[in-house]
């Protein structure tokens, strides 16, 4: 279960820097926001999987 979360945190951290690059060339402020938020959640969720993990 533990590396689903894992996997699943990475995923979302990749489609949030995607969505952040996209964002950037297509001059929206409000897909950088949202994506950026994103990433952030999938690091939360990534840390909070791997503190519980020890």
């Amino acid at each position: 279960m533990r590396y689903l979360l894992a996997a699943g945190a990475l995923l979302a951290a990749v489609l949030g820097v995607a969505g952040f690059v996209y964002g950037e060339a297509d001059d929206s402020p409000g897909l950088q926001l949202l994506s950026a938020l994103f990433v952030i959640g999938a690091v939360a969720v990534g840390v909070r999987v791997v503190r519980r993990t020890r």
